[in-house]
C-alpha cells in the first residue's frame, strides 16, 4: 500500500505549475532537435561579462543534455585588440581592416586557442558539461587559404589588391574529429585558428569559420550570435524570416549594408551547403539560444531555404 502523502494541488506553488508549462511547451522543440547538430557561434561582443558567459554555457549545457548536438565556435576580436593594446604592438589596417601580421597572429592564437577558449571550456564544465577546447588546426579540421581583398582607390577608381597578411578563409573542413566527439557527452568549443594549405597559421574570421564547421556537419541550425537583433528592414524594424532570395535581393537593394552583409553572406553560403537553416540573433539578449531553439516565440532573424 502507497503510504506517501499526496500534495494537494492548492498546496503547489503557481511558478511550479508555470514551469511544468514551460518544460511541455518545449518538448515539441526538443524533439525537433533530437540528435541534430547545432552550430552556435559566440561572438566577442556577444559574449559580454561573466555571468552573461556563464548563462550561456549553462544554456549549451542544457541544449546538450536535452538530446542535441552543440559545436560552439567563439570569436574574440575585442580581446585580441585589448591583449595588442598591452604589449604596445600597434595593429595595420587597410582599407578598413586589420592586417594580421606574423607578430600578431602570434597574439591571436594565443588569445584565440588560449584564454578565450579555455574560459569557455571552464564554464560549461562548471555547468555540469564535458567541453573539449579545439582550434581548426587539430586534427586538420580546417585548412585555410589566404584571403584577399578589394577596393576602389579614391582617387583613380580603380580597383586594388589588400594584402591582409595572415588572414584566411576555410579551403578544406575535415569533420573527423567531430565526428568523433559528437553524441558522446562531449560538446566541442572551437577557436578560428586554422592551419594553411601550404603550412603556417591563419586567423579566419569566426562567423565565417561556424558556417564552413556547419556546413560540413550538415547542421540542423547555425546560430550566429551577435550585438544587433538580426536583420533590420529601412524602419529598422527586425525582420523574423527571409528566404533566400529575400536575402539577396536585400543585399542587392542596400536594406542590409556594412557589417550585416557579410554575415548574411555567410548564412547564404552555408544554406547552400547543406544547413537547414540559420539565424542571426542578439546574444546580448538572455538565454538568446534557449529562446530561439526551445520556444515558440524565436529570438531573431531566421534564414532557410
Amino acid at each position: 500500500m502507497n503510504t506517501k502523502a499526496k500534495t494537494p494541488s492548492s498546496d503547489i506553488p503557481a511558478d511550479a505549475h508555470a514551469q511544468a508549462r514551460i518544460l511541455v511547451q518545449a518538448l515539441p522543440h526538443m524533439q525537433r532537435y533530437d540528435d541534430e547538430v547545432v552550430v552556435v557561434k559566440y561572438g566577442g561582443h556577444a559574449m559580454g561579462d561573466e555571468q552573461s558567459a556563464r548563462d550561456f554555457a549553462r544554456d549549451i549545457v542544457l541544449l546538450e543534455q536535452s538530446g542535441v548536438n552543440p559545436v560552439v565556435v567563439h570569436g574574440g576580436g575585442p580581446q585580441i585588440g585589448d591583449m595588442l593594446k598591452r604589449l604596445k604592438i600597434k595593429s595595420e589596417f587597410a582599407a578598413g581592416l586589420r592586417v594580421t601580421d606574423a607578430a600578431t597572429v602570434e597574439i591571436v592564437e594565443m588569445v584565440l586557442a588560449g584564454s578565450i577558449n579555455k574560459q569557455i571550456v571552464g564554464f560549461i564544465n562548471e555547468a555540469g558539461g564535458r567541453a573539449v577546447g579545439l582550434t581548426g588546426k587539430d586534427g586538420s579540421m580546417v585548412l585555410a587559404k589566404k584571403l584577399t581583398r578589394t577596393f576602389a582607390d579614391p582617387g583613380s577608381a580603380i580597383e586594388k589588391e589588400v594584402d591582409l597578411g595572415y588572414v584566411g578563409e576555410p579551403a578544406k573542413v575535415d569533420t573527423t574529429v567531430l565526428d568523433q566527439i559528437l553524441g558522446r557527452e562531449l560538446i566541442p568549443v572551437l577557436a578560428p585558428v586554422a592551419g594553411g594549405l601550404e603550412g603556417g597559421t591563419f586567423n579566419v574570421n569566426a562567423d565565417t569559420f561556424a558556417g564552413a564547421i556547419a556546413g560540413a556537419l550538415k547542421a540542423k541550425r547555425l546560430l550566429l550570435l551577435t550585438d544587433v537583433p538580426g536583420v533590420l528592414d529601412k524602419s529598422k524594424k527586425l525582420i523574423k524570416e527571409l528566404s533566400l532570395s529575400d536575402a539577396r535581393r536585400l543585399i542587392a537593394d542596400g536594406t542590409i549594408s556594412g557589417g550585416m552583409i557579410p554575415k548574411v553572406e555567410t548564412c547564404i553560403e552555408a544554406l547552400d551547403q547543406g544547413v537547414e537553416g540559420v539565424v542571426i540573433l542578439d546574444g546580448k539578449v538572455p538565454h538568446a539560444v534557449l529562446l530561439e531553439l526551445l520556444t515558440d516565440h524565436g529570438a531573431g532573424t531566421l534564414i532557410q531555404r
